[in-house]
């Protein structure tokens, strides 16, 4: 029995994106197609193999421990952003200010996609979705530059809002007007979860 199942929901590219440089922070620079390797997308300074623990994986490892880099590039949605500039009071999130690879659309509340979904573009490439992209100070300050004030919010007003994170299971071309293919993992949620983070 197939473990993973398509849904009949079906998400569109509307926006690539990329930096070679991270030294250059965190905004990106707008593409009209990315290509994908195992490594990631190719060019973009969050692409490799592997990569070197941070804060976001203390309760594990220390920093600097090499690990597999299951964040090789983000994906936020047209929708998720726009309740973030509502809650914001702000015109608008651009997907750039936030670091994300791709930007979609149709495909509703996308951050909360299970991790193990599959996305699949036009071309067969396929990403894996690993966990939600929690924001951080980083695009908060992205933020705060082009609309002083609000940027502070970001940390609380785009929790379960700026997308996920994702690494590729299979390569090719992802390109703006591209249809995504939605396939969930039909494993149920382990129900002792609540009670075991309750007690941690």
């Amino acid at each position: 029995m197939a473990q993973l199942k398509e849904i009949s929901c079906v998400g569109h590219v509307v926006g690539c994106y990329l930096s070679p440089d991270r030294n250059s922070g965190l905004e990106k620079v707008a593409r009209t197609r990315l290509e994908i390797t195992l490594d990631g997308v190719v060019g973009d300074c969050h692409s490799g193999r592997t990569r070197p623990s941070d804060s976001r994986t203390l309760t594990q490892y220390k920093r600097g421990i090499d690990i597999f880099n299951s964040r090789q590039f983000s994906i936020a949605s047209v929708e998720d952003l726009a309740d973030v500039a509502t809650r914001m009071d702000i015109p608008e999130v651009k997907p750039e200010w936030i670091g994300a690879n791709l930007l979609i659309k149709d495909i509703p509340d996308f951050t909360l996609l299970p991790p193990g979904s599959r996305l699949m573009f036009s071309s067969g490439a396929t990403v894996i979705v690993d966990l939600e992209n929690h924001p951080c100070k980083y695009p908060a300050e992205v933020i705060e530059r082009h609309h002083p004030g609000k940027g502070l919010s970001v940390p609380k007003l785009a929790m379960k809002k700026r997308g996920v994170v994702a690494f590729t299971e299979h390569g090719g071309e992802i390109a703006v007007g591209d249809t995504i293919r939605i396939f969930l993992p039909t494993q149920e949620a382990w129900p002792h979860r609540d009670q075991f983070l309750r007690g941690a």
